[in-house]
């Protein structure tokens, strides 16, 4: 079967997390992506641990499956000529850099359109090419902050909380990807290719979703409510007798089944919680209520009991117990992959399931430079003489 993506090459430019996590969605679907990187240092996570596998530090291995690695100094005259070069037989670059940092060394998007029309040329940056704080660099953390997520994550009477992965980064490389691949159906359509401006802070904003919505509607601003949910009740977590559950009642009818599981029928009819705005409006009065029974019996019970019900519920895991779980492992999102040096290593599979083109991992995460003078001479045409020159002049 041929990957959906087959016959696209990525001139992948970008490093950390964001840009190579939308690189490596596009690789995975079947995308021919070529990470540049810095001679003799690379993309800045190889250096990003420990832990490493024979040398290869596990940050940098999950998100730069299915690339080919090329070094190349951008700041030499010969590095920006082999980058324009690639270009030219590209169908789409993606960088991070600061803004107007590629345009002072010629690779920015007017000057490669001008030597490929059909160029799609997605720029992932902190703030994004316009605003007054273009021009500042984009951190996730940072932009958790400014952006509103940290002001309603944590607990009511605790501090300000990030989320425990670096969840702007990811989110605008999947904005990015889904970008890219709408640019690449409308130069079918057009024959032209365009500029994508994917900025951490427009991303950031973008998913408070109804959070946001509830704002803008009510003009009331949200607050933290810790594991529990601002506008649904009771959809939070509960103290069992040794540890924590997720309870998520979605709707008035899963409110009356609770309230039959938990021998309670006349938590139903009480009009104070009868509806959810009205256990909204009472939720003080009603979690503890709730939180009393819970705590009489163990996980498992409550797990066993409520699913049986029709109520939807699931346990607090580890991460361990995650990568143990049967249905995590059924779903195949553990991939293992020979690798050059470590042997084999385990990376995180691919959400994306296709039933006639599904997303493969074809090549582990490249070693640094591994692909280098392959590329160079079977796509660009340069003779073994011009590569050494080039590797001792420090162009790559």
């Amino acid at each position: 079967m041929i990957a959906p993506l087959t016959g696209f090459r990525v001139l992948d430019l970008s490093r950390v997390l964001a840009g190579p996590y939308c690189t490596m969605l596009l690789g995975d679907l079947g995308a021919e992506v070529i990470k540049v990187e810095r001679p003799g240092v690379g993309d800045d996570t190889r250096a990003w641990g420990p832990p490493f596998a024979a040398g290869e530090s596990a940050y940098y291995l999950c998100t730069n499956r299915n690339k080919k690695s090329i070094t190349v100094n951008l700041k030499s005259a010969e590095g920006q000529e082999i980058i324009r070069r690639l270009a030219c037989v590209s169908d789409v670059v993606v960088e991070n850099f600061k803004v107007g940092e590629l345009t002072q060394l010629g690779l920015g998007y007017e000057q490669l359109k001008e030597l490929n029309p059909e160029l799609v040329y997605c720029s992932i940056t902190g703030y994004g090419q316009t605003g007054p704080d273009k021009d500042l660099p984009g951190y996730d953390f940072i932009i958790q902050g400014r952006g509103g997520v940290m002001s309603i994550t944590g607990e009511p009477d605790g501090e300000p909380m990030k989320v425990g992965v670096a969840i702007v980064d990811i989110t605008a490389g999947l904005f990015a990807a889904n970008a890219i691949q709408a640019a690449l159906l409308a130069r079918a359509r057009t024959g032209r290719g365009q500029a994508i401006d994917i900025a951490l802070l427009d991303t950031q904003v973008a998913w408070l979703a109804n959070v946001a919505s509830t704002y803008l509607v009510s003009g009331q601003p949200p607050g933290r409510f810790g594991n529990a949910h601002p506008t649904i009740v009771p959809y939070q977590t509960f103290r069992a007798r040794e540890g924590c559950f997720c309870l998520a009642v979605g709707n008035d009818g899963q409110w009356q089944q609770l309230c039959e599981v938990l021998g309670r029928p006349e938590l139903a009819a009480d009009p104070r919680f009868a509806t959810n705005p009205a256990r909204v409006q009472h939720r003080d009065v009603l979690i503890p209520l709730l939180q009393e029974v819970f705590a009489t019996r163990e996980i498992d019970y409550w797990l066993h009991t409520l699913t049986a019900a029709g109520i939807p519920c699931g346990p607090v895991q580890t991460v361990v117990q995650v990568f143990a779980d049967p249905q995590v492992l059924a779903r195949e999102m553990v991939w293992t992959v020979p690798h050059p040096t470590a042997g084999v290593v385990r990376l995180l599979g691919s959400p994306l399931k296709l039933s006639e083109t599904p997303a493969k991992c074809y090549t582990p995460p490249p070693l640094l430079g591994e692909h280098t003078e392959q590329i160079l001479s079977s796509l660009l045409g340069y003779t073994p003489q011009e590569i050494a020159r080039l590797r001792a002049s420090g162009a790559i």
